[in-house]
This record gives C-alpha cells, sequence and structure tokens, in this order.
C-alpha cells in the first residue's frame, strides 16, 4: 500500500514524550519534522530520539510514562538508549479496577462464526492431532520415533482430516521432589496438552521409574485411559522396540476414528487466543502489540476469550491491567505475581530489567519498563476478568491473565495447556515459532522485517508505521486472520513444519 500522507521522519507518542521514534533510520543534521529539531547523530529506525533537553537523574517518558532515568545529561537530537537511559524500579499506579466498563457482548445473532471442530465432549477444536505426550525426557527418544513414522510425503495421504502426529518431548520430569511445585506445574501442563481438542487422541508414554510416574500423573490429571488416553510404559511394554511397535500401532487403529471428523459453523465464543510477543522491536508498542489489542477486544464481544501471559513484560505497566481488573480480588492476584517475580528475580541475584534481550536493545527497547508499555497493549481494553496460574485450565471466558515467564516458548506452552486453540505472535526481529496442536500467526510490527520475511510471516502491521492503514484497520485484519486460520486455513509456521520441537514446559526449582 502506499502511504496516505508523506510521514514525518519520526512519531510523538504523547504530549508528555521528551523523545520521538524514528520511523527511518537518521543521519546526523537529519531533521525530526518538529521546528528546529534535528539529529545530532545516527539514530537507528525505531530508535528513541530527544526532543528536549533531558538532565541527568530526571525520568524520561515515553507513551507517557516512566521508562527510566537519564543517566547522563541528554541533548535535543541526541540518541536515548542503555549508554544514557537506566532502569529504574516500577512506580507504576495500583489502583484496582478504576477503569474498568464492563465489556459489551454483541447479540449472540450478530457473533462471527468459524468453521471448527466439535467434539464429543462439547470443546471446539481448531486442529486435529494425534499427539505423543512424554512423562519424562527418557521417553522423548521413543515418543519421536512413533511419530515418524507417520512423517513425510504421504504417510497420512488416507487421512486427509487428520493435521498429523505430533511428538511433544521435554528435558524434565524428574531429579525433583515427587511433591514439589516443579513436579505439579509439568503435571497440570502435561494434563492441559491431553485434554486439549486440538488432539483427537493422545499416547503418554512413561519410562518406569521416574519422578513424573505415568500412573500418577493420569489420577492427579484425572486422565481415564479409553478411547481418547493410551498409555505405554516402556519398562513394562519391553523396552524401545516393543514401546515403539505398539505405539505405532495403536496410532494406526486411531487413525481411522481421528479422520471421520467434520468442519461445521460454530461461534468463535469456543476461540481461546493465546497473545505472545517475541523479538520484539520499537515498533512493537506502536504497531502489531495495539492492533492485536484491537483482535483481542473484537473476539471478546464476540464471547471468545483472550488470555495475555509474560508477567515479567508487564512489570511497570500493571497499571494498564489493574486498572481494568472486574473486581478486587483479580486485582490483588496480578498483584501478587508483580511481588512474587519482583522476590524470584532478587533471590536468583538477578533483576527484572535484564528481560529485554540483545535483539530488543538492536530493535530500540531499552528497559523492561519501556518493553512492557510495549507488550502489555497486546491486551486491549477489555476487563480483565481472571488471572490463573501457569498452565492453570481457561475457564472463563473474556479477558484474562495468565502467570508465565516471558520466554515465548515455555509462556505458549503453558497457554496451550490452559486451553488456547489458536495464537498469535506478534515480532519485530522476525522470531520463528510455532505451537502444535495449535495454529500460531505470525505479526510483523514493521515492513522491513515483513519484506525480508515473508516466507515465516502471516501479516504486516508495519503498515500502521508507513501511514496506510490504521490500528483499528490492521486489528480488524488480524481478526479476520483468525476466523480463517481457526477455520482451517494453514499458517507461515504450519507450513515450514514448526511446532514440534518448541514445547517447553516451565520448569523451575532445583534439579537433584
Amino acid at each position: 500500500m502506499t502511504p496516505r500522507t508523506n510521514r514525518p521522519p519520526t512519531l510523538r507518542l504523547s504530549p508528555a514524550d521528551q523523545l520521538l521514534i524514528a520511523l527511518r533510520d537518521l543521519a546526523p543534521g537529519d531533521p525530526l519534522g518538529e521546528a528546529g529539531l534535528v539529529a545530532t547523530e545516527a539514530i537507528p529506525r525505531g530508535h528513541k530520539v530527544a526532543s528536549a533537553w533531558i538532565a541527568q537523574g530526571q525520568p524520561v517518558r515515553k507513551y507517557g510514562q516512566i521508562i527510566g532515568n537519564a543517566s547522563n545529561p541528554i541533548r535535543p537530537g541526541e540518541h536515548i538508549h542503555s549508554h544514557n537511559l537506566e532502569f529504574v524500579a516500577s512506580t507504576a499506579d495500583h489502583t484496582i479496577g478504576e477503569h474498568r466498563g464492563g465489556t459489551m457482548l454483541l447479540p449472540e445473532a450478530d457473533r462471527a462464526m468459524f468453521r471448527g471442530i466439535a467434539r464429543a465432549d462439547g470443546s471446539v477444536a481448531t486442529r486435529n492431532y494425534i499427539g505423543v505426550l512424554t512423562t519424562v525426557n527418557c521417553s522423548a527418544t521413543v515418543a519421536r520415533l512413533i511419530a515418524d513414522q507417520f512423517r513425510g510425503p504421504g504417510a497420512l495421504a488416507s487421512f486427509p482430516h487428520v493435521d498429523g502426529v505430533v511428538a511433544l518431548a521435554h528435558s524434565v520430569g524428574c531429579a525433583a521432589g515427587e511433591n514439589s511445585e516443579a513436579t505439579a506445574v509439568l503435571q497440570r501442563t502435561l494434563g492441559g496438552y491431553a485434554r486439549h481438542p486440538n488432539f483427537a487422541a493422545v499416547l503418554i508414554i512413561g519410562l518406569g521409574c521416574e519422578t513424573n510416574g505415568l500412573d500418577r500423573l493420569l489420577k492427579e490429571q484425572d486422565l481415564p485411559t479409553g478411547d481418547r488416553i493410551h498409555r505405554f510404559m516402556i519398562q513394562e511394554t519391553g523396552g524401545t522396540a516393543a514401546t515403539v511397535k505398539a505405539g505405532a500401532e495403536r496410532i494406526r487403529d486411531l487413525l481411522g476414528a481421528a479422520n471421520q471428523v467434520r468442519r461445521t459453523m460454530v461461534p468463535v465464543s469456543h476461540l481461546k487466543l493465546a497473545l505472545q510477543c517475541g523479538g520484539s522491536d520499537g515498533f512493537s508498542g506502536i504497531t502489531a502489540n495495539p492492533a492485536l489489542g484491537v483482535a483481542a477486544d473484537i473476539l471478546v464481544r464476540n464471547g471468545g476469550t483472550a488470555i495475555l501471559s509474560e508477567t515479567p513484560e508487564i512489570y511497570g505497566a500493571e497499571n494498564m491491567l489493574l486498572s481494568r481488573a472486574a473486581n478486587p480480588e483479580v486485582g490483588l492476584k496480578l498483584l501478587d505475581l508483580i511481588r512474587w517475580w519482583e522476590r524470584y528475580a532478587e533471590v536468583n541475584g538477578d533483576s527484572l530489567d535484564n528481560n529485554p534481550s540483545p535483539g530488543n536493545k538492536a530493535g530500540g527497547l531499552t528497559t523492561i519498563l519501556e518493553k512492557s508499555l510495549g507488550a502489555a497493549a497486546k491486551g486491549g481494553s477489555s476487563d480483565l476478568v481472571e488471572v490463573l496460574r501457569y498452565a492453570e485450565p481457561v475457564t472463563k471466558p473474556g479477558f484474562v491473565f495468565m502467570d508465565t515467564p516471558g520466554y515465548d516458548p515455555v509462556s505458549a506452552t503453558g497457554q496451550v495447556a490452559g486451553g488456547a486453540n489458536i495464537m498469535c505472535f506478534t515480532t519485530g526481529r522476525g522470531s520463528c515459532f510455532g505451537c502444535k496442536p495449535v495454529p500460531s500467526i505470525k505479526l510483523a510490527t514493521n515492513t522491513g522485517i515483513y519484506q525480508k520475511m515473508q516466507g515465516d510471516m502471516d501479516l504486516n502491521c508495519g503498515t500502521i508505521a508507513d501511514g496506510s492503514q490504521t490500528v483499528a484497520e490492521v486489528g480488524q485484519s488480524i481478526f479476520e486472520l483468525i476466523v480463517a486460520t481457526a477455520s482451517g486455513a494453514p499458517t507461515k509456521s504450519e507450513q515450514l513444519g514448526y511446532g514440534d520441537e518448541e514445547f517447553a514446559p516451565w520448569h523451575f526449582g532445583a534439579t537433584l
């Protein structure tokens, strides 16, 4: 698209800001688009440039909110980044419910529909896989050997309504306390995947002597074996070769029934949308994230669910969520998470400000406060109705928050375990990601990365910065893409084969 107007070289996000965002690479002497202001040094695209004198120690604002303090005096036209901007503890307002307004749901007759797969238990799937899960790293190879027999051209040609057989292995499951939080979180994660509607059936492979024992997992997570859940213990079945043979035979028996499913028109209220960002840059909080927030709001108004996560990446922006908490209990749950993460970082000799990665910083982000303000924009403007633990089942429709680390694979794994059946993933640096059995829609924050990585990106949100579309217009496009993808249209990451290796349950605590 061609820009509607001649776009200025910079963008001011709030009248309270002492900085501008460079919309293109700026050279020394380039005008900044505001009277009398010029760049005094090179400013990379997406980075911050001072528009006023900033004294040493003075708070620096972006989006009208503090993102750090000046560690040195900063002159107009200078680059603002790690060399002259330092992290300060969050001073975000913790008032609960000040801006909640009650989500206005559309009448049921006016709500959007999609072509989903209705399961016998009343859940609705967006994909139709057979899964092979593992209790412990020791059974990972067996799981992969089983799934490998159903990969490659023509392997499932006789079963066109089955999307694949996927093995989701992990690196833990033992060397932790049997009653520890680490084991409980792993079991909750595996239980969520085993129950996920995008699996027509699931094989769970155990070794036989691990801490996360197979039978205990089935009992703790209320996973009765039968038509859908199938257990195999390597030490019981007769070793590797025998278990691979038995597992593959069981899948062959299951494929016929799995192939019987057909898509039908169902309301989008059955969609649970995971909101993710990775490889963020200076445009993330300006283009893709707020546009995704618009799409999330549309879904919520249609009776669906949007799941925001990555607790360390709302630090400093928690006020954006607390002010929309539906009730004090929800707000206090979120505050408890923020305090836990502050203690967690301190106990481990770390800082929440270590979250921005080198790639984030190369893309223009300096502090966690700045990153969080952009990341939280994915949550839109709907009331926050629930706060959940990692991998806890998401049962309440609307906008919810799930506690997860900021690391994308671990965070996404928790959301899928909670029941997310579709995902949107924004990126400014070009993160490559898939999350079987759930389709992951990749949203580019800037036109440059979209053009460079069109084989990985599903939608270009850089049109907002280019001036050819508004946030609202791109948000509507994202929602339409969500509906199309949920109806079976493949994402770029699915076409490339992503999603088998990205399963990453959150592991914390001692490895004994």
